[in-house]
């Protein structure tokens, strides 16, 4: 399946077999989960700034509010306590 279907059947089958498939095969592709933005973020690129709490840098992530696509953000700092790391790959 296509980004596109992993992300519609993630934000619409919600609480089913599905959707957990579905962030299964995300996280295959490298999207990280944000549980405070309940959204999906990709690495655009290597990050400017790591350390033990969190990574910033330039993102991709996907915009399910407002446009239904990928989106670019810069200088994103991504907060590891918000990261959804419990679905193992």
């Amino acid at each position: 399946l296509g980004t596109d279907a992993l992300f519609f059947i993630f934000y619409y089958a919600q609480g089913t077999h599905q959707q957990y498939l579905a962030a299964k095969e995300l996280k295959k592709q490298s999207w990280r989960y944000h549980k405070k933005y309940m959204t999906w973020f990709q690495r655009h690129e290597e990050p400017t700034v790591t350390t033990d709490e969190y990574e910033q840098g330039t993102y991709i992530y996907f915009d399910y509010e407002t446009g239904w696509g990928q989106r670019v953000k810069h200088d994103f700092r991504f907060d590891y306590s918000f990261l959804e790391d419990s679905l193992s790959v």
